[in-house]
């Protein structure tokens, strides 16, 4: 049998893969569009990007920061004197290496990480509520395949820390965040 005459089912068929990913892959962003309409104004897609890796490190060095989101040190420390003036990261000494200072969440950063996050998972609890029990498990099984084979690490579970990265690779190979 060839691949084109091979169905979804036995695997064979990766443009039918592939266009249901992309089709999923539009809604997921249409959620993730509305849950950042909610904060619009207050971040952009990249600061949000940057909130989330230091919600997930705790603290980080600009340098590093850059690194992760493949941008220039000067871009990151752009988008970084934006988040300090709108209060959602701090800047502060770091106690390891006076010379260097290090970035943080305030109060408010973590909140707005955690808001849209809920939002989110609120709108994917949703839809997923409107699937039945069996196509649920399936797309458990497929979403793990899928994200393993993508590099992806798994989102935590919601009673630990309940980050959603948005994927972008490291470059310099560390884990994406």
């Amino acid at each position: 049998m060839t691949e084109d005459a091979r169905t979804p089912e036995d695997g064979g068929d990766v443009e039918a893969v592939t266009r249901a990913v992309l089709t999923a892959s539009r809604l997921l962003v249409a959620v993730s569009a509305r849950s950042l309409a909610a904060v619009e104004g207050r971040v952009t897609l990249p600061q949000f990007r940057l909130l989330v890796m230091l919600s997930e490190q705790g603290s980080a060095k600009l340098v590093a920061l850059a690194a992760r989101l493949g941008v220039n040190p000067s871009t990151a420390m752009r988008m970084v004197d934006r988040l300090i003036a709108a209060g959602l990261v701090d800047r502060r000494t770091n106690p390891e290496n006076r010379r260097e200072n290090v970035l943080r969440l305030t109060a408010a950063g973590t909140a707005l990480v955690a808001e849209v996050t809920a939002f989110r998972r609120r709108e994917i609890a949703e839809i997923v509520t409107r699937m039945a029990p069996e196509q649920r498990g399936a797309l458990v099984t497929a979403l793990d395949a899928f994200t393993e084979a993508g590099g992806e690490p798994p989102a935590a579970a919601p009673e630990g820390r309940d980050l959603y990265p948005l994927g972008w690779p490291d470059p310099e190979g560390s884990p994406p965040v």
